[in-house]
């Protein structure tokens, strides 16, 4: 493996941001989620297209996500992910793990070198998150439907400790079919785990068809708010959005949190977005190519061009 990784260390050009500073202004909080955001989506690129595997469109819908909860919102640190009173993030869609471990990277939890690593054999990062292997990982998650019982499980024992720990759990509408995450919400509203927030990344695609074909969710909304939750819905591609509602959590006193983030998978590369065939698929060299030249057009117009 040595020789493979030193072969792309060279693409592995994440810088390290630090956690957006709490007394900033609101314009420069979402600058530097954006910015990160960006970094994130361009070594996220490197990352795919050099292993030859992963999840680039689900990657791409929940890196917004991701980069606001890191970066602003989570009470945690990379000397803190032992901490008992540290907030929980869950990536229930766990296949899109490299979004997470450059993210990860990207604040401080995971050597940015380390990124290097991703897919191949003896390495950490596998396709797949696992708590035991990778700091800042709270659940191994793949299989699909159950993320948010184990954030449950999480939250219900921050109200038995009697703290104020939040558990945040990220999932895929297309995972929102497992039957597992209704019973997990019957039991939160039941506890009435109003630290508990549950995030949709609600791209409107699974794999090899949209949502709505395989078994449609509509209305998401009225079915979860009938569970017992508060619902939000949101712009998943907005910081601003989402740094308001996910730091305003719980909405309702007593009822957990459901926020839908509606999302693009691919986001924003024109050949991706809302492309079902990039669930699973690696750019080859023009694709990529492409791919970097349109992440390269659409940057936050505060910062340089360099990358």
């Amino acid at each position: 493996m040595t020789d493979l990784v030193e072969a792309v260390r060279s693409h592995v050009t994440l810088p390290v941001f630090g956690r957006v500073d709490r007394h900033a202004g609101r314009a420069e909080q979402i600058a530097h989620l954006a910015e990160a955001a960006w970094r994130i989506r361009i070594q996220d690129l490197k990352l795919v297209y050099h292993a030859g595997a992963g999840h680039i469109g689900g990657d791409f819908s929940a890196i917004d996500i991701l980069a606001t909860l890191y970066g602003a919102v989570l009470d945690i640190s990379p000397d803190r992910v032992a901490d008992p009173e540290r907030d929980r993030f869950i990536l229930s869609k766990g296949h899109v793990a490299g979004a997470l471990y450059t993210t990860l990277a990207a604040f401080g939890f995971l050597p940015v070198a380390e990124l290097a690593t991703f897919l191949q054999p003896l390495s950490a990062l596998n396709g797949h998150p696992s708590r035991t292997k990778v700091a800042g990982v709270e659940a191994n998650t793949g299989p699909l439907g159950h993320g948010l019982p184990v954030a449950v499980g999480h939250a219900l024992s921050a109200k038995l400790d009697v703290s104020l720990r939040r558990t945040y759990v990220l999932v895929g509408d297309g995972e929102l079919q497992e039957g597992s995450n209704w019973e997990a919400m019957m039991a939160a509203s039941q506890h009435q785990l109003d630290r508990l927030t549950v995030i949709v990344d609600r791209n409107r695609l699974q794999q090899g068809a949209t949502v709505k074909e395989t078994n449609d969710l509509d209305p998401l909304a009225d079915k979860a708010a009938a569970f017992g939750f508060a619902v939000v819905e949101v712009n998943g591609h907005d910081h601003g959005e989402l740094l308001d509602v996910l730091s305003s959590v719980p909405f309702r006193p007593g009822k957990p949190t459901f926020v839908i983030a509606h999302t693009h998978k691919g986001h924003p590369i024109s050949f991706m977005s809302n492309n079902v065939a990039w669930h699973h698929k690696v750019p080859d060299e023009a694709e990529y190519h492409q791919a970097l030249t349109e992440l390269e057009t659409a940057r936050h117009p505060r910062f340089g061009k360099e990358h």
